[in-house]
């Protein structure tokens, strides 16, 4: 009896071991197609001003990140544009970015770059099932914590409507009405995103395979607390979206 539980642990601990392994190997993969998104404004100190994540796609020009990461105007009265940031803190490259294309409705927008990165494999339009183990990659923070790269890791919670339910009919204000109108399926998950994460990519931990966009407008109409107050839930919109949005403006992915 004993020979046989030592012999389980031993399955328990190689298997444990192998799956650790791999997902250091599928980090590493994934990590230089990362990249941060926000504006850079050369007259101010500092330049640069994170206001999400974003992943690399198609060909290697494009970036991929929520709509909300790019909805702020630029101001016209200063120099300003819009930039992707390479790297991490110690060891930034700055590209001058444009945007391609947008779907406010899905939350997701493309950008285009001049140099090419290394872009990650993007999944197809099919739904991964409720238990996939996932990960995502992104700046949480990043605003406050620099451009240092985090991973956090998880599974598929439930596959859910979007609209997120009021206790009662006051409680519903008119962009939940609205949402109400266009729901369709997205992703929660049992990881927890924070500011910063908007538009990381969420993958397969085992490959590194896109299958969902982080996204944090589903959480709160205003900004989470959630430093002090983390909800524990988060959500990623499918690929399928993003890959429609590609379509559009023929980027192949």
């Amino acid at each position: 009896m004993k020979n046989i539980c030592l012999f389980l642990l031993f399955i328990f601990l190689s298997t444990t071991l192998e799956a650790n392994q791999s997902m250091v190997e599928v980090i590493k993969q994934v990590k230089p197609s990362v990249v941060g998104v926000g504006i850079t404004t050369p007259m101010n100190s500092p330049a640069n001003q994170l206001q999400g994540t974003g992943f690399v796609i198609g060909d290697g020009h494009y970036i991929a990140t929520n709509y909300h990461v790019v909805s702020t105007p630029l101001n016209p009265d200063v120099v300003q544009y819009r930039s992707v940031y390479a790297g991490n803190a110690k060891n930034t490259k700055t590209f001058r970015a444009e945007v391609v294309d947008i779907d406010p409705a899905h939350d997701l927008a493309i950008l285009k770059i001049d140099t090419k990165l290394t872009p990650l494999k993007v999944a197809s339009d099919d739904f991964v099932p409720e238990g996939t183990h996932i990960a995502f990659t992104g700046f949480p923070i990043g605003a406050v914590l620099g451009l240092y790269p985090a991973t956090h890791r998880g599974m598929i919670a439930a596959i859910t409507p979007d609209a997120i339910p009021a206790r009662s009919s006051d409680q519903l204000s008119i962009n939940m009405l609205d949402r109400l109108k266009k729901v369709f399926l997205i992703y929660q998950l049992d990881a927890t995103a924070y500011p910063g994460n908007s538009g990381s990519p969420m993958y397969l931990s085992d490959s590194g395979v896109v299958v969902g966009v982080i996204n944090k407008v589903f959480v709160a109409e205003t900004k989470e607390s959630v430093l002090s107050k983390p909800s524990g839930i988060s959500y990623a919109i499918p690929v399928i979206h993003l890959r429609k949005l590609a379509a559009k403006s023929n980027i192949a992915l």
